[in-house]
């Protein structure tokens, strides 16, 4: 199987997250692939279009995916390193790759999946960084309610 094009797989993750931030929603976007590359769902954050806390851009994706006898051949391609709860998802699940936009604005449980087998991938993607960087600056009241008071945590 030839590699996969994180870039190209990052750029969906991207559109969503874009998405979101044109909804007035919190400018984080996700999308789950098989191991392959082929696309099975899509989202982003919805967490204040919704007013639901739980509708994080990787449980969105995850949700649109639908199910699967298993995950343990899909990656989870997300524009920001993964909060607490979204990293119990991919562990619970077993999705066995995470592809990280940036982790400068907010480092979630990316560490702790890499401790427990997960493979990732951290691009450093500059847009990426610009998108929350952004968002942070114009709305942090909002930001700070998604990461709770202590900044180490989101969700």
């Amino acid at each position: 199987m030839k590699p996969i094009d994180t870039a190209a797989l990052l750029a969906v993750a991207r559109d969503e997250a874009r998405t979101g931030e044109a909804e007035g929603g919190i400018p984080i976007g996700a999308a789950l692939f098989t191991a392959g590359g082929e696309l099975l769902g899509r989202g982003h954050n919805r967490r204040v279009q919704d007013d639901d806390p739980s509708m994080h851009a990787e449980t969105s994706a995850f949700r649109a995916a639908g199910r699967r006898p298993h995950y343990r051949d899909t990656v989870m391609v997300t524009t920001l390193s993964p909060c607490w709860y979204c990293s119990g998802l991919v562990r619970q699940f077993g999705i066995s790759h995470v592809v990280i936009g940036e982790a400068t604005t907010f480092s979630g449980g990316h560490d702790w999946l890499a401790e427990h087998g997960v493979r990732i991938t951290l691009l450093d993607d500059p847009e990426c960084v610009e998108l929350m960087s952004r968002f942070i600056e114009r709305s942090p009241e909002l930001w700070f309610e998604d990461i709770g008071s202590d900044a180490t945590a989101r969700g």
